[in-house]
């Protein structure tokens, strides 16, 4: 095609010079909320020396009230909005977009927040595989009337690597484990404080009991369609999540608000050390 608009992100290859604006990336952090992506964008600016007085980091993507990206040196900070369907527009672009700005060796990390199973809340969960809500590691889709299945398996080495890097902070406990990705907050996560519940909490904890025993430690409803793009497009992809609460405890977050805010904070400064760390040795 002579011109490829990426619509979502009020970005096109005919009014954009996409090898200038990003051809240096090397990272790039998405994350549900614009407010915590930018929040992102200037802690990691400042860790890795690139943050200046008076600095900003002005929205790439401000022709669209969608998506929100922000970028620093080599790394780039992007909001997916909640769920499968608003993450995996925004993934369509993304990697277009790093195709198109002639990109290689890139890591994409997601980075938010979940619901922990069996863990004390502000555990950071880093996902060894993404996994449906029948526990099987892969994303269904229905592509012109028929089931298209990819495996939503992710890199082992990045797993490992990330591990590390939390060994090497000490400040918060760390865990690797299954994440298990639904299509809803309420039903889909077997919660009964929704408008609609048709189970009781016995058949929830029964659900939730399962799921701890086939290795999922945390819950969101973005890991599988991020974990089976990334796969299916060669590029090497991890998912780091805080969880909030406790699910065999819970339905309702209600942690005070200065908590939540640091504990939102703790797959920043993981991800934040490995991509200092990365780039210190390359």
């Amino acid at each position: 095609m002579n011109e490829d608009v990426l619509y979502h992100f009020s970005l096109s290859t005919s009014t954009h010079d996409f090898p200038a604006l990003f051809g240096d990336v090397k990272f790039v952090c998405v994350g549900g909320s614009p407010t915590r992506m930018k929040d992102f964008i200037r802690y990691v600016a400042k860790e890795l020396g690139l943050d200046q007085p008076g600095t900003d980091y002005p929205n790439i993507c401000e022709g669209t009230d969608r998506y929100a990206m922000f970028k620093a040196g080599p790394v780039l900070s992007v909001s997916h909005g909640i769920g499968i369907p608003s993450i995996s527009i925004m993934l369509h672009e993304l990697i277009k977009l790093l195709y198109h700005a002639r990109c290689s060796g890139v890591t994409l990390i997601r980075i938010g927040t979940s619901g922990g199973i069996g863990l004390e809340p502000g555990s950071v969960v880093i996902t060894r595989e993404a996994v449906d809500p029948c526990f099987k590691p892969e994303f269904e889709q229905v592509v012109l009337g028929k089931r298209v299945v990819r495996s939503a398996h992710l890199d082992a080495q990045l797993v490992q690597e990330l591990m590390q890097c939390s060994a090497d902070l000490k400040e918060f406990p760390t865990v690797v484990g299954n994440t298990m990705c639904t299509l809803d907050f309420y039903e889909g996560q077997g919660r009964l404080d929704g408008a609609l519940c048709s189970y009781t909490e016995e058949d929830k904890q029964e659900y939730l009991r399962a799921a701890l025993a086939a290795g999922v430690r945390n819950i969101e409803m973005e890991s599988t369609v991020f974990a089976a793009l990334c796969r299916a497009c060669g590029l090497r992809a991890a998912v780091v999540c805080v969880t909030l609460l406790n699910r065999l405890e819970g339905d309702q977050i209600s942690s005070p608000h200065e908590l939540l805010v640091e504990y939102q904070q703790r797959p920043q400064r993981l991800v934040g050390h490995f991509i200092k760390k990365c780039l210190a040795a390359a």
